[in-house]
């Protein structure tokens, strides 16, 4: 029996057994819940001064796609890195890669995601049980790595507070334009005293349909069809963990896998094999009493490896290892001030071989101590957070590939920010954030030497690098009256040393790829970014429209070019509509032609993407259903993102899906 089927027949067979518990949260009306992001505050504070949001229940799945980055697009300052449809990296206002930290449950998420736009994310949306972003300073208690933004995946593998009794959910999905297959099942129970988790997923896809006739090489035999060659994808995975409690804390630990086999799209005939294991240990001792409240700390060590196949033969093999441990302590409140102060400490060991290893055998090891501090006023807050590190970065060269030579770089990046928060009447809030941050430099961007296909280039690294230096300055207004509620945000990062892949005008290798080097260059990244809702109608039925957009702009400024990949203007609304157990919503993005682009770039054309949904909730053998159909790009409109690198190095190869339908299902009981 296939897993997919397993998991069925194992939810038809759990769900009449379970009264409703707990773990209903997903199924209610989440118009009616508090919106709560723990990764901007660690003192646990509902009112933020950086600008975050976060999704889950019915929010999450509505907006759900295969990958993380697809699921995120579309917030106001979030955009997609969409290397096809099983590889995509949340790109923050206008920043992607390396400078975007995705975390687990508040740890670090070890992959190889941010080295090449086609190695996928170790999160999938199907396992997912909320997801928050954390925008510009308010990122700065998680490094330089996050100068961009936050993303934290949350799971709860570690139960966190006791839920006696049993409870769980169940998730099916069908959709058409990629054929996909999913299912998931998690089941919780436990005692006051002690709580265990148990997760498992699996989804399969084929090509993605298109509205275009696109060509697939394969076998050398080459084929037209209204699909994207080489996109289909089969993930799975799943996870236990448990937790001791006691009055004052708890203790838990998780264990979990992750494999996702996928085709890169960029190449007819090359598919990945992914795996990742993590192991995570947390816990947290509360009301100590004297200088300290509690103590909260976090280890995990994850080991990833992926094999990239060419036409079935296994070719280069990229592998991953890191250790990364975090130790919070919250001090006792000095008058008004309440805080945070901690340690953190990372270690990866990175390897490549074979054709395509274009960066060496590596390790980086850092550790930071970092403090965040509120201190409430009258009229609302002030904030100030600091961040010191210290990073080692070494090459040990490959055996395999002499011009790979054994080096190494030390660096002490230094962070601080300071925000305020102003009420400045009922309704209304202002914010602003100013932050100085430093990023060491990559291990790829120091010590890279070789031919990188998602780039379609030979990388070439700088030893010589410095420390990344950004200025970042973030101001925001929201105002909120019952259902009705609006945000905007202005923000402006300047870098002295941007640490940007140049082309030299070179060739380099057997098939003389454009040689493109890491340089250090001026830069700036501004923009806006705007939000809310209205409530047209309110009775006894609801009636909302949710408006949303936004722009940035980034510029080369020693050289006066814009900078690569960063999305055009953008624009968005939905009608939502409620009434008792039926929901439906319907509603468009428009994505404006981006035309700033470095010299040689494509420029790529605008497009507008319809997009509805209904929901239905009801009960069945003592469980909550919710059950779904989505129907996104209705128009089934030909559209290319201007923020992948597809879009260059592939033109014409990986549009975004056409139109598909979505019929769904989650119980909770």
């Amino acid at each position: 029996m296939k897993p997919i089927f397993r998991l069925r027949a194992l939810a038809a067979v759990i769900l009449p057994f379970f009264s409703p518990g707990g773990g209903t949260a997903f199924a209610q009306d989440t118009s009616t819940l508090k919106e709560v992001t723990v990764t901007g505050n660690p003192l646990g504070a509902t009112d933020l001064v950086a600008p975050a949001v976060q999704y889950s229940g019915p929010a999450l799945l509505l907006r759900s796609q295969t990958t993380l980055g697809e699921t995120l697009s579309g917030t106001p300052g979030v955009s997609s890195s969409y290397f096809g449809p099983n590889a995509s990296r949340p790109v923050i206002r206008g920043q992607d890669g390396d400078r975007i930290r995705i975390l687990s449950n508040s740890g670090a998420s070890v992959d190889a995601s941010g080295l090449s736009f086609d190695h996928a994310v170790t999160a999938d949306p199907i396992s997912i049980e909320r997801v928050e972003v954390l925008r510009g300073a308010g990122a700065l208690q998680y490094g330089g790595s996050a100068v961009g933004g936050v993303v934290n995946v949350i799971d709860n593998r570690i139960p966190r507070e006791p839920s006696p009794g049993f409870n769980g959910k169940a998730d099916l999905g069908l959709a058409s334009a990629n054929r996909e297959r999913g299912a998931g099942l998690l089941l919780e129970g436990g005692t006051e005293r002690f709580g265990l988790h148990a997760d498992v997923f699996d989804r399969r896809t084929q090509d993605v349909r298109v509205p275009a006739s696109l060509a697939c090489t394969q076998a050398g035999v080459t084929r037209f069809a209204s699909r994207i060659c080489n996109s289909a994808s089969h993930v799975d995975g799943g996870a236990m963990g448990g937790s001791l409690f006691w009055d004052d804390g708890y203790l838990g630990a998780s264990a979990g896998t992750y494999r996702n086999r996928y085709g890169t799209v960029a190449e007819d005939e090359v598919t990945i094999n992914m795996r990742s294991n993590r192991y995570a240990l947390e816990g947290e001792v509360r009301k100590l009493g004297g200088a300290l409240q509690s103590i909260k700390g976090q280890l995990s060590r994850t080991d990833y490896q992926h094999t990239e196949f060419e036409a079935g033969a296994p070719g280069t093999v990229f592998s991953n290892k890191g250790t990364d441990w975090r130790l919070e302590a919250r001090h006792a409140k000095l008058g008004a001030l309440d805080g945070v102060i901690g340690l953190q400490g990372e270690s990866n060991r990175f390897s490549a071989d074979g054709s395509e290893a274009f960066a060496p055998y590596s390790r980086t090891r850092s550790n930071a101590l970092f403090a965040t501090e509120e201190l409430a006023t009258s009229w609302g807050k002030l904030t100030f957070g600091a961040r010191a590190e210290s990073v080692k970065v070494e090459s040990f060269g490959n055996p395999a590939i002499a011009r790979f030579v054994p080096a190494s770089r030390s660096f002490t990046p230094g962070s601080v920010a300071a925000g305020a928060l102003w009420n400045v009447a009922p309704q209304w809030q202002l914010t602003g954030n100013l932050a100085a941050t430093q990023r060491a430099p990559k291990d790829y961007e120091l010590f890279a030497d070789g031919p990188h296909v998602a780039t379609g280039a030979w990388e070439l690294g700088n030893p010589l690098l410095q420390k990344e230096k950004s200025t970042n300055l973030d101001l925001g207004l929201q105002w909120k009256s019952g259902p009705h509620n609006a945000k905007a945000s202005v923000f402006s990062n300047r870098f002295d040393n941007y640490v940007s892949l140049e082309a030299t005008g070179n060739t380099r290798g057997p098939d003389a790829l454009p040689e493109f080097a890491y340089r250090q260059v001026r830069a700036r990244f501004s923009g806006a970014e705007a939000g809310g809702t209205v409530r047209l109608l309110d009775a006894g039925q609801t009636l909302d429209v949710e408006l949303r957009g936004d722009l940035v702009r980034a510029d080369n400024l020693d050289t006066g070019q814009p900078l690569p990949r960063i999305a055009p203007v953008r624009a968005g609304a939905t009608l939502a509509w409620a009434r008792g157990a039926w929901g439906a919503r319907l509603g468009f993005d428009r994505a404006a032609a981006q035309t700033r682009v470095p010299a040689g770039d494509r420029a790529t054309g605008g497009y507008t993407l319809w997009n509805a949904a209904v929901t239905w909730r009801t009960k069945a053998a003592g469980a909550d259903l919710l059950w779904y159909a989505r129907l996104d790009n209705a128009g089934d409109r030909l559209a290319y993102s201007a923020s992948s690198i597809l879009t260059q190095t592939a033109p014409g190869k990986a549009p975004l899906p056409g139109r598909s339908f979505k019929l769904g299902l989650q119980a909770a009981f």
